[in-house]
């Protein structure tokens, strides 16, 4: 019986199911063990990384339930992770420092066990329903007020439920102090159990996880992680005429453009082999070329963004130069918004390169100077572009915008300059120190040294 059909009347469960795909991606710890031995074969356990199902959680414990006692402990947490056993559990044999001592003796004397790292939180949180409906019986609410008076029959289904707290305090010490009581109490119920000398099926997981890690699988799949012999894929560069021979390249690992913070990434539909990006308005001349790319929906309206590029012959170096000098946005039908690029120009036969390119000025060695006050920005990480002498898809050897003598150079040559200064002056110093060349004899006259010596 497959659990969600189990809960499927709980209004609860279908709040949960209504949950934001961030937090269905979450998963939970399950520990089972039991008083009869092999409930669970070895290979029951799943392999490392594998989430477990609503479909294969329901075929272990119904295969727990019907060879095993039917006595049922479930105790169930608000929140719990695989991370809570790593940070607070006991490590390299440090038991008196775990918050799980009970725990985990119960698991190392219990006949038979299972554990489960990760299982689907939104399965665990069925567990109850699909307990109820296999057992035929409601849960008994079981606290430490009521353990005294507790009278369990071996030939009759139980299923105690202990609901046990959790905590998220700003004090890392919080959450290790509440899951050590939650041990303790762990214990006292175990102990109850024991002394009653009745078989039973002992099941601790959570409802929900109390670390979530945000699932952006949807978002960019080819980006989440990295899966065996992956490859690291290169976008390809932008390429103008987009058939034929190229004329112009240009390329960055990250292009984005921002209005008002809110940041509109364009590199997905730029570079690549699938773009949406429509170059078709761009020009190339032997003395002026322009690059226009043209997005059909970036927030809600079209827009234009537009490289400029002279190519000019300078005497003093015998060679033409070509410089990036503005580049313009154009939003729907709006006027033109403007920046002049400084510190883009490269020789014509080479390409230029630039780690940052953008309109802030402290994050970026190349320049984009808006014009007026407007709110428009633009960004370009590993920003590269040649639009002259281009042989296929591959730039030429690229002229890059960082000077030989950076920041960090000047300030070691500078110290280094103080430094050596000072040894200088030290050392005149000592060089210039005289001893006497005349001694006292207390046997002899008494040395008379004139005042103009």
């Amino acid at each position: 019986m497959a659990l969600r059909e189990a809960a499927g009347l709980l209004p609860l469960l279908l709040l949960l199911g209504l949950a934001g795909s961030a937090v269905r991606a979450g998963q939970v710890p399950l520990l089972a063990w039991s008083s009869h031995s092999s409930l669970w074969s070895p290979l029951a356990a799943p392999h490392e990384g594998h989430v477990v199902t609503e479909t294969q959680l329901a075929a272990l414990l119904d295969s727990a339930l019907n060879n095993g006692p039917h006595n049922v402990l479930l105790l169930l947490q608000d929140k719990l992770s695989v991370e809570d056993f790593t940070a607070y559990g006991g490590v390299f044999g440090n038991k008196p420092d775990s918050a799980f001592p009970n725990l985990e003796n119960a698991l190392a004397a219990a006949p038979s066990s299972l554990v489960l790292p990760s299982v689907d939180w939104f399965a665990a949180s069925a567990v109850p329903a699909f307990l109820k409906a296999k057992l035929g019986i409601a849960p008994l609410h079981v606290d430490q007020n009521t353990l005294q008076e507790l009278r369990l029959n071996a030939s009759l289904p139980a299923l105690l439920l202990v609901r046990l707290p959790y905590t998220t305090g700003s004090s890392l010490m919080a959450p290790k102090e509440v899951l050590t009581s939650n041990d303790e109490i762990l214990g006292q119920v175990l102990s109850a159990l024991q002394s009653e000398d009745i078989p039973y099926t002992a099941i601790l997981t959570a409802l929900r996880p109390s670390r979530v890690a945000r699932d952006v699988s949807d978002l960019a799949p080819e980006k989440v992680g990295r899966q065996l012999l992956q490859k690291d894929e290169t976008l390809s560069p932008l390429q103008y005429p987009k058939t034929g021979t190229p004329k112009m390249l240009f390329w960055a690992t990250n292009f984005s453009v921002a209005i008002d913070n809110t940041v509109h990434d364009l590199t997905s539909l730029t570079f690549g082999n699938n773009t949406s990006v429509d170059v078709d308005g761009s020009k190339s001349a032997p003395d002026a070329s322009l690059l226009e790319m043209k997005y059909a929906n970036i927030g809600g309206s079209s827009l234009t963004i537009r490289f400029h590029i002279r190519n000019l012959f300078y005497n003093v170096s015998a060679r033409h130069w070509f410089s990036l000098y503005l580049v313009q946005l154009i939003v729907g039908g709006s006027p033109p918004v403007n920046f002049t690029a400084t510190q883009i120009t490269a020789p014509s036969n080479y390409s230029f390169s630039c780690a940052r390119v953008s309109s802030y000025p402290a994050s970026s060695e190349a320049l984009l100077v808006p014009s007026g006050n407007q709110q428009w920005r633009v960004l370009m990480t590993d920003f590269q572009i040649q639009c002259y002498n281009v042989t296929g898809l591959r730039f030429s050897y690229a002229s890059d915008c960082a000077g030989f003598f950076s920041p960090g150079i000047w300030m070691g040559l500078l110290t280094s300059l103080l430094l050596v200064a000072i040894f200088t002056y030290g050392l005149h110093m000592v060089m210039s120190l005289k001893t006497m060349d005349r001694f006292d004899d207390p046997k002899g006259p008494t040395i008379s040294v004139p005042q103009t010596e």
